[in-house]
Formats: C-alpha cells, structure tokens, sequence
C-alpha cells in the first residue's frame, strides 16, 4: 500500500449500525453462468421483489458496468480478472452501507469467483449458478452475441472459443430452462431470506 494512503473505514458509520437503520442484512449474491442464461433477468426482477419486501437492494450486472466504471477493459483474460476484482471492491463497499448487491456476472472460471469471494468475504458470498444449457443460450440470443461468436465476429466468447467452468458446489443452481422467471425469483428469494432478514 502507498505511503500516503490512510484509509479511515475505523471513523466512520459501522456495517452494523447502518444494517440496523435499513432493517436489513447486507449480502452478496453472485450470479454466474452463461450469456443468455438469465442471470440479469433473474437478479433485476428479484430486485424489484426484494424491494416490494421491503429490502433494499442493488443490481450489478455486467453490460451496465463495463459501459462505465471499467469501459477502460477488454474481455482477455487479465481484463476479465480486473472487471471482476472492481466488482468485488465495489460489492464490498456495498456490504458496508448496508445494500444487498445482486451481482450479475458470468465470471467463467472457478479462479475467478474464488477472488471475488475472497475479496468480499466468504461468509458474505452466496454463489447462485444460473444453468441453462448452451444451446438454449444461443436459442435466446438476446443481444445476437452467440451468432457473431459462430461467425468468428467475435473471439474468445464464453461458451464457443472460451471455457465456462460451472461451480461445484454452488449455494443454489436455477435450471432456466426448466423454471419461469417468478420460480427462478422465488426460489432464490426462499434461499437468502434467512441471510437478510435482520
């Protein structure tokens, strides 16, 4: 750490004091699987469920970061690396105000969500992986990216040209291919209630 570098994280409002005044614990929610998988979906239709709970709730998917924060990054794999551990920080800075973060990211290797659960704390870090199989993903192909990854428009998609290691032992695996958007939404809500519920 640089010496002129103080950080003052011990003077201000605690973690504590600040999930007491939002009636609520703050937690992460990792989302991973494949493009076009539905883990944007899932995350902003349960921000809106957390919401009419009366959780507060933040999403963080992908395309709205990488379009501002870390549009400086690119998709090799040390970029890949540093999207995610800015994620990670900012997930963590969530964390302390209090926030449920609803991380939407497909973060493809084991490596890397191991940072990102390393970085906000594991005992923060619930792991949802979002399963649906590949060609069910191109079927969807909201954003037309599968098509331009065949075409060789694209390379080292996810998926195609680039490996997506699933999670071993996720917290919760959502089979999308198999529930609608409000079982998916449910079935996860079920889950973290207990993790967010002061």
């Amino acid at each position: 750490m640089a010496e002129n570098i103080h950080p003052i994280f011990d003077e201000l409002i605690s973690r504590e004091k600040r999930e007491a005044h939002l009636q609520q614990k703050s937690k992460a929610l990792w989302f991973t699987g494949l493009s076009g998988s539905g883990k944007s979906t899932i995350a902003k239709n349960l921000e809106y469920y957390l919401f009419e709970k009366g959780f507060f709730a933040q999403v963080l998917d992908g395309d709205n970061i990488r379009s501002g924060i870390n549009n400086n990054l690119g998709f090799s794999d040390a970029d890949r690396q540093e999207n995610i551990r800015r994620i990670a920080e900012v997930t963590r800075l969530y964390l302390h105000s209090g926030i449920i973060t609803l991380n939407s990211f497909i973060s493809p290797t084991q490596a890397i969500r191991k940072m990102a659960r390393d970085i906000i704390g594991p005992e923060d870090f619930i792991e949802i992986y979002v399963n649906a199989p590949l060609e069910v993903c191109e079927q969807r192909d909201v954003k037309g990216l599968y098509k331009k990854a065949r075409s060789g428009a694209i390379k080292g998609f996810t998926g195609i040209d680039a490996p997506y290691e699933a999670p071993v032992n996720p917290d919760l695996e959502i089979k999308t291919d198999k529930l609608n958007i409000e079982e998916a939404v449910k079935k996860v809500f079920d889950l973290v209630q207990p993790y967010i519920t002061q």
